[in-house]
């Protein structure tokens, strides 16, 4: 696939920080011209993924979040960076609300750490109703 941009944020694993990476994700999305509600989507997402990584208190590290943009679609990988290894998981309530809000979820643990991937694909806009040359709309 080929992304037209690439950015990159390097946040505290804490949850007060994941704001950051919200904005981010809902920006980048507007400028792409996903529709506010694929931005909000997009943007509980984040949330949810990034907390599945650190938790309600925090992890000592840093979390890695890259954003790939295309014509197509915006992709959030993220790593987490932490000083002590731990499992990360989602609940099942996160599972659902992911399956609802992006197209496709990833959140594992490898080697470097615990990874995620959300994939979010802009949706055709409908057309414009055609304007009636009398000033009404048709």
């Amino acid at each position: 696939m080929r992304y037209e941009g690439e950015v990159r944020l390097t946040l505290p694993a804490r949850p007060e920080y994941i704001g950051l990476a919200r904005v981010t994700a809902a920006g980048l999305a507007s400028r792409l011209g996903f529709t506010y509600d694929q931005v909000e989507d997009l943007r509980l997402a984040v949330d949810e993924i990034c907390h599945g990584l650190t938790g309600n208190s925090g992890r000592d590290g840093t979390i890695e979040v890259r954003f790939l943009l295309s014509p197509e679609s915006l992709t959030v990988r993220g790593q987490g960076r932490f000083q002590a290894p731990g499992p990360v998981a989602l609940s099942e309530m996160s599972e659902v609300i992911l399956d609802a809000l992006v197209d496709e979820h990833f959140l594992g643990d490898g080697a470097g750490g615990p990874h995620f991937e959300l994939v979010k694909r802009l949706e055709p806009r409908a057309p414009a109703p055609a304007s009636d040359p009398r000033g009404g709309l048709t």
